[in-house]
């Protein structure tokens, strides 16, 4: 869930902001590597039989366009079909996915998905028109968004003891950023602070660089933030990260402990990118494409660009996904509903 990068809390622009959005513009159009050419109705050859449309919820640029248009180098050539990378933004990916379900089960098209198009969507939104269990069905997993816990590098915490302390023992709840109301990133926080006893206050943005940027001038103290935004702020020691909250340790970053090693046993939680396909799409069809992205996964140039974001790579088979779907499912759709999460649609 990708919501929108340009403004801060109650749609002001912040100072800051274009700055970050150019720097992760940079760093994820850099991701397609040569697959720019999918772009804007054109097309990467690919043996020409065919094509298949890839519907991405979100605008070009952002993450989930941009590990989309890595993949689908290596994809083509393996299933020998051209790739058209079709942007649908709007209403947490429910305009793509709309379009996913209205879509033929020929194996023509498929769709970049992640928790929100899922597993947030179907009760935070009131009138979706599509339904994840009975319009879809999944292909694959293709990436782990592993998600941190950090603080401003002015901050008095040093280690995830210090934030615990301090957000048990203070009067106030201690405030963090999140990119938006809903996000698994804002959910990742809540079941945290219902594990470990905390009391936080949420702080929404519309946005991962206005919340990154508050954070900054000190305006918030903490953040929840995806490491593939957050590592050149760690390098640089804009903000200091605390955690990961994945099971393990990053390859990318292997002295960054995880939660679990830090007080909070057994707590884990991440964000994750799929893909599916419409409901009564035939096995073969499914299966074939499944194997495509395992192979693509394979490629060499996506490994070292996954590595160097710390984006995480899960087994690409069906069944994993179809696990791991309903297991977030039982866990956040609860939650969701226990917050009170209502969005417009």
């Amino acid at each position: 869930m990708e919501p929108d990068a340009s403004r801060g809390p109650g749609g002001r622009k912040t100072a800051m902001t274009s700055m970050f959005m150019n720097r992760r513009e940079m760093l994820l159009g850099s991701l397609a590597l040569g697959a720019a050419s999918l772009a804007g109705g054109s097309a990467l050859a690919a043996g020409g039989s065919g094509q298949l449309r890839w519907i991405v919820g979100y605008p070009p640029g952002g993450s989930t366009d941009a590990i989309a248009r890595l993949l689908a180098g290596p994809l083509a050539g393996k299933i020998d079909k051209t790739i058209i990378v079709d942007n649908r933004p709007g209403a947490g990916s429910a305009v793509g996915a709309t379009a996913l379900a209205q879509s033929a089960p020929d194996g023509q098209t498929v769709m970049a998905v992640d928790n929100g198009t899922l597993v947030i969507n179907p009760v935070a939104y009131n009138n979706l028109q599509y339904d994840p269990d009975r319009d879809f069905r999944p292909v694959g997993l293709y990436a782990e968004i592993n998600i941190l816990l950090a603080v401003g590098k002015d901050q008095p915490i040093n280690s995830v003891a210090e934030f615990i302390e301090q957000a048990r023992n203070s009067p106030d709840p201690l405030p963090y950023a999140s990119p938006g109301i809903g996000s698994p990133l804002h959910l990742a926080m809540e079941r945290l602070a219902r594990a470990a006893d905390l009391k936080l206050e949420h702080i929404p943005y519309r946005g991962m660089a206005p919340a990154l940027n508050d954070v900054l001038a000190g305006v918030v103290p903490s953040i929840v933030i995806d490491y593939t935004t957050a590592r050149e702020m760690i390098r640089s020691g804009g903000i200091k990260a605390l955690a990961t909250l994945s099971e393990k340790r990053l390859p990318a970053a292997p002295d960054l402990p995880t939660i679990a090693e830090q007080g909070v046993p057994s707590f884990s939680a991440g964000a994750w990118q799929g893909m599916v396909v419409p409901a009564k799409t035939p096995d073969d069809v499914v299966a074939r494409l499944s194997d495509a992205l395992a192979f693509a996964l394979k490629d060499d140039a996506v490994k070292a660009r996954y590595a160097e974001l710390g984006l995480g790579m899960p087994a690409s088979d069906p069944k994993t996904f179809a696990d791991r779907w309903q297991a977030d499912k039982a866990v956040l759709q609860p939650l969701i509903k226990d917050l009170g999460i209502s969005l417009q649609n």
